[in-house]
């Protein structure tokens, strides 16, 4: 079975020694996996939702054309869009920048019974700003810490936090580039910054590690999932998304359960009172 390589900052990664491609499995074996995985995730969310005593915050980072969107649209296509929400950071505005980095970050994140999902984050921080040195080291160096801090006020609150780094070859980026060009439909994708910002590939993918090596906690683990085949990155994700949910089910239920008992006798009651109004 194909799984994700889970890091809670115990042992240092080496993304060059990890392959983009990941395990051999049977395709037709995972997508019908895959579906069922998807059908459970939409329950686990309508329980989340239902119970309000938790949130989940999914992360993901990766490379350019590492499947960000795609993972959102496919991982994500059976939960209620009710209680999701999708946040995507771009460059900061100047209000954003008049403030701390983690301002514009600590807005998005979901409140309880809510499913939230980063389109990029708040490690974009310790990412581009530090490749383009758009911050000398000693700010961003100290951004680790800070955004280890952020992510414990988080989980001590009550939100489950899941982050996946999408690990995609340079090569598969290239075909994947080379596609958009091809097609009439993804040509608004297209920008001259994909091909500028693959002259920094080694940079990034320190940073990367570095991020993954710095900010991973039991609380907040970071998630190494193999993206060069698309149904491969989407099922492993879903396998990790159940496998961390899960253990929640039999809490949310037993709340509802309750929640619904308490109800009952409250109906009832109004209803007997009802009763002897029209006697």
């Amino acid at each position: 079975m194909a799984q994700a390589l889970r890091l809670i900052g115990t042992q240092p990664v080496k993304l060059e020694e990890l392959s983009p491609r990941g395990e051999e499995i049977d395709r037709a074996a995972s997508d019908t996996r895959f579906n069922d995985l998807s059908r459970e995730l939409g329950e686990l969310q309508e329980l989340c939702y239902a119970a309000g005593s938790e949130a989940l915050l999914v992360v993901l980072q990766g490379m350019d054309t590492s499947g960000k969107d795609g993972t959102i649209r496919s991982v994500f296509d059976a939960v209620n869009p009710q209680g999701v929400q999708v946040a995507s950071f771009k460059v900061p505005t100047p209000l954003e920048l008049a403030h701390d980095f983690l301002w514009r970050i600590h807005q998005q994140t979901p409140a309880k019974g809510m499913f939230g999902i980063f389109n990029r984050s708040h490690y974009e921080s310790v990412l581009v700003e530090r490749v383009k040195h758009l911050v000398p080291e000693e700010v961003w160096s100290r951004r680790y810490d800070q955004i280890n801090d952020f992510e414990r006020l988080l989980t001590t609150s009550g939100t489950i936090v899941v982050k996946f780094f999408l690990h995609i070859s340079k090569g598969e980026q290239k075909e994947r580039l080379l596609k958009r060009e091809e097609d009439a439909e993804k040509s608004w994708k297209l920008s001259p910054n994909d091909w500028i910002e693959r002259r920094s590939w080694p940079a990034y993918l320190a940073a990367y590690q570095d991020a993954l090596n710095r900010c991973a906690t039991p609380n907040a683990p970071w998630y190494v999932v193999a993206a060069d085949r698309k149904w491969y990155r989407d099922f492993v994700i879903a396998e990790v998304l159940i496998e961390t949910l899960r253990p929640y089910r039999k809490k949310w239920l037993d709340s509802l359960t309750e929640r619904g008992e308490v109800a009952l006798a409250e109906v009832l009651a109004v209803r007997e009172s009802d009763r002897d109004v029209s006697n």
